[in-house]
């Protein structure tokens, strides 16, 4: 159901416009020391830097390796920028590696991440666990599942608790573009590059207006609208149901298994997620007025107005959203500025440790990297 989702997120991690030359030099035991723009858990190099090319502002990284001694920062991926796109200085440093995003880069890339890591965890971001043989049918299991992205396998010499071996962790996140930071803001456009739905059976869905779904939340995402809302509940492998807040953008997921009580209140919307059918995503082509999606730039351009603005996002396979600014605006220095968007989309485990006799990995799905 997700699937087309995924394409859309998981852009091809070659060929981006950039000023940078393709460098694909891995340099081992050096550091590219500050200039961070932030840090993400990756198992390994190729993961960090794959997660660099994807980020909309970093230029190069340094990973923190599982033989690195100094302190517990083990599998820490650095993701960093500059304005001139080179790192200001780089030193030797013991456990690290260093390197560049891909972005200009015009080289095959793997549809899907076939590593496996042995004594590697990936904690958290569970939503459903079974006992498997060995780490290969846990993978399968994990590949044939659609909400999963990746796993964590408890082999038999696990020791404490003896009673979790072979046993199979599931876990999700995030492949659907989601614009952070929502914001009104008078004199500005956002919206979605389309989404063309491949030509399977569409769902009903069920939307309950100025109705509330009381508790049971599992979490809460930015959401700009209802429709954008039920999207996310359906890509969640553990969300029943959810309830959008209008002034707020909040999306709040629910896991309510054994009943569905809705309250009458204004300014908000309940409804029900959709699966193993083709969702409408009609919802993207609507642009918002008045809307703010900050943060996340690719790049800006010149363009007369939102409709080029957003054809502009819809031919670029690397823009997920864009906001346009209006002559409305305030401060008319940034009027006819069209900025153009990405989140990073590829599976992503919130934590990555070590940990004897359990194997970690990934998903086989294919999820239309070029």
């Amino acid at each position: 159901m997700i699937s087309h989702w995924v394409l859309l997120g998981l852009l091809s991690l070659c060929s981006l416009s950039s000023s940078q030359e393709c460098n694909q030099q891995l340099l081992e035991n050096i550091d590219f020391p500050g200039t961070d723009i932030k840090f993400v858990y990756s198992p390994d190099v190729d993961h960090c830097q794959m997660m660099c090319t994807q980020h909309s502002a970093c230029l190069f990284f340094t990973f923190v390796r599982a033989d690195w001694i100094r302190d517990n920062r083990h599998f820490y991926c650095y993701l960093k920028s500059t304005p001139t796109g080179t790192p200001n200085k780089q030193t030797q440093l013991m456990g690290v590696t260093s390197g560049y995003a891909l972005k200009s880069c015009s080289i095959h890339q793997p549809s899907y991440l076939p590593k496996v890591y042995q004594n590697v965890d990936f904690p958290g971001a569970d939503y459903k666990s079974l006992f498997t043989a060995d780490y290969e049918e846990c993978q399968r299991a994990c590949t044939h599942d659609p909400g999963c992205h990746f796993f964590t396998f408890v082999n038999d010499s696990f020791t404490t608790p003896a009673n979790i071996r072979y046993k199979c962790h599931l876990k999700f996140s995030w492949t659907i573009p989601r614009p952070s930071n929502l914001e009104r803001q008078n004199g500005l456009v956002s919206g979605f590059s389309h989404v063309t739905p491949p030509a399977t059976p569409g769902c009903q869905t069920k939307i309950f207006p100025n109705a509330d779904i009381p508790g049971s939340d599992i979490g809460q995402v930015d959401a700009v609208s209802t429709e954008h809302c039920l999207a996310l509940c359906s890509a969640h492998p553990s969300c029943t149901s959810f309830t959008f807040v209008s002034q707020t953008f909040k999306c709040h997921l629910k896991k309510n298994g054994d009943d569905l009580t809705t309250v009458a209140k204004n300014g908000v919307s309940s409804g029900l997620p959709t699966r193993f059918c083709q969702p409408d995503y009609s919802w993207v082509k609507v642009p918002f007025e008045g809307m703010d999606f900050r943060g996340l730039d690719i790049r800006f351009e010149m363009m007369d107005d939102a409709d080029t603005c957003q054809r502009t996002c819809n031919a670029d396979p690397h823009c997920q959203f864009y906001t346009y600014v209006t002559q409305n605006f305030r401060g008319s220095n940034h009027w006819r500025r069209c900025y153009l968007k990405r989140d990073i989309t590829m599976p992503a485990p919130p934590k990555v440790t070590k940990l004897q006799n359990v194997v970690s990995g990934f998903s086989q799905k294919d999820y239309g990297v070029v």
